[in-house]
């Protein structure tokens, strides 16, 4: 309720930015790409693919696959709801982000809801919000930015070719140090030639699906806003229990795939080089309309139009797994097994370029704790736990993931609407002008 009702009042707030000025966000973000000569470390273009790539991960694949069935198709409805607010979020949080930004002692750009909410709010209430956000970011960061997506290169490189998880680990690990012990600048360069190809690559896929099974398209739209409303029978429990889990899981996977209104985003944007904390807020909710209403729904549409949501096994005689079932839809959709190797090596792609994304999320926090001399043997610690997390089994490590998402997002939401009324101010001035 907090997520979902933080969105629609900063919606509210804002007079519908995110609808109104998304084409001209776009153009910023994708066409001009940077501010000229303006303070930060790395363009807004760059910065914006870093934000991208710790959020187009294992979540627009099997967290879109999870949501769907277990929730029925009606989740993917709740998971566009959660996007389409989450803007509003999201560029709250990266205005706040630059609005609040500093320098470290290595003369980088620094800012976040570790500082934001300490600097925006003042008295022991911002102090405790950004101490609480710092903490729990350090934690999430080993969860929903590194075990998970290892755990799921590994298994799906073992499953599709066969490589042995500690191959894999040990790879991961070497490619993780060779880019993170340059920091955000060395990583801002390499997403920012990684995540385009990797987002064309894999939507140019499920495109092809959806043209060749156009008629299905208008059917899966209707059961999407029927099933969103009503529930899928097959969930089973009292009445209007399937709404409340197709609802629970379209919002938990949301937020896990597009990250809005948990505050990580700002860190990136904190960084960007810009004339003006309005114009990367504009920038930086792009990266929730990409994440969510292209990446996740062409996922989505490919499973809902391919019938593979409600697939069943025929080795189990129940419904195929959620992890199995974005791979299935793919094979049936391309010939061959193109599906099957897209989704393999698009999982990859993606898993990998949120591990470098989260790194830097992770030693902002760091930073933010204890100071500049623990942000290199940070580096080297999580690209160890890389390994650890191609190497072992993790379910519970989702439920930390998960948890920990909450808990970075709980202070960070209090702190958006304590800090909207500037924000509204600041933005109406801004955009008068």
């Amino acid at each position: 309720p907090l997520l979902l009702g933080t969105g629609l009042y900063l919606t509210i707030r804002l007079g519908g930015l995110q609808f109104f000025k998304l084409a001209a966000a776009l153009r910023l973000g994708l066409l001009k790409r940077k501010d000229a000569e303006a303070e930060g470390d790395i363009s807004q273009f760059q910065a914006l693919t870093t934000a991208l790539a710790a959020t187009v991960g294992t979540g627009n694949i099997a967290g879109v696959a999870t949501a769907i069935g277990i929730g029925g198709p009606g989740a993917l409805f709740w998971m566009w709801v959660t996007g389409l607010l989450g803007m509003a979020s999201k560029y709250t949080e990266a205005y706040l982000g630059v609005r609040f930004r500093g320098t470290d002692a290595a003369g980088e750009k620094s800012g976040g809801p570790q500082y934001y909410l300490q600097r925006g709010i003042k008295g022991p209430l911002g102090k405790f919000l950004a101490l609480f956000f710092a903490i729990a970011a350090t934690l999430a960061c080993f969860g929903i930015g590194n075990m998970t997506q290892g755990n799921s290169i590994a298994a799906n490189l073992d499953n599709s070719f066969n490589v042995t998880p500690w191959v894999t680990g040990v790879v991961l690990t070497v490619l993780s140090i060779a880019v993170l012990v340059g920091g955000i600048k060395s990583i801002g360069r390499v997403t920012a030639g990684f995540v385009p190809v990797m987002i064309v690559f894999y939507v140019a896929a499920a495109i092809y699906i959806l043209i060749a099974n156009i008629g299905g398209i208008p059917a899966a739209f209707a059961t999407i806003f029927t099933d969103a409303f009503t529930g899928t029978s097959a969930v089973g429990g009292f009445a209007g229990s399937a709404i409340i889990i197709a609802v629970q899981y379209g919002v938990a996977r949301g937020i896990f795939s597009n990250e809005s209104g948990m505050g990580s985003a700002a860190i990136a944007a904190a960084s960007a080089q810009t004339t003006h904390p309005v114009r990367q807020g504009l920038v930086s909710m792009t990266q929730t309309f990409i994440d969510t209403i292209i990446v996740v729904t062409c996922t989505g549409l490919v499973i809902i139009t391919t019938g593979t949501w409600n697939m069943i096994d025929e080795s189990t005689g129940e419904q195929i797994s959620a992890a199995l079932m974005t791979g299935q839809a793919f094979t049936h959709g391309l010939p061959g097994e193109w599906g099957h190797w897209i989704v393999t090596i698009g999982l990859v792609m993606f898993a990998f370029s949120t591990i470098l994304g989260w790194s830097y999320y992770g030693e902002r926090n760091i930073e933010r704790l204890f100071g500049r001399k623990l942000v290199m043997p940070f580096r080297i610690v999580f690209s160890l736990v890389v390994y650890v997390g191609c190497t072992t089994e993790l379910t519970a490590v989702w439920n930390f993931s998960d948890m920990m998402n909450g808990l970075m997002a709980l202070p960070n939401l209090i702190g958006l609407l304590i800090l909207s009324g500037m924000v509204a101010r600041e933005t109406r001035w801004y955009l008068k002008h």
